[in-house]
């Protein structure tokens, strides 16, 4: 025979051990503060082009819809 537990182990201590499984957060984003739409933190912004309040890629100007 093995080594058996002489006592119970508590939730608290079991689940201090798998700290590391959780399930994942959502994906934080926050408003540009030159366009005010949402972005990931840290990227450059999709909409505008900006980090940190400047301009780092130029993006091409949407074109104007044409009216039939």
């Amino acid at each position: 025979m093995g080594a058996h537990p002489k006592r119970k182990t508590a939730k608290a201590r079991k689940n201090q051990r798998r700290s590391h499984i959780k399930t994942e957060a959502t994906p934080a984003v926050i408003e540009c503060s030159q366009c005010h739409s949402m972005k990931a933190p840290h990227q450059v912004c999709p909409t505008c082009g900006t980090y940190n309040g400047r301009e780092v890629i130029a993006l091409k100007e949407p074109k104007a819809k044409s009216e039939h």
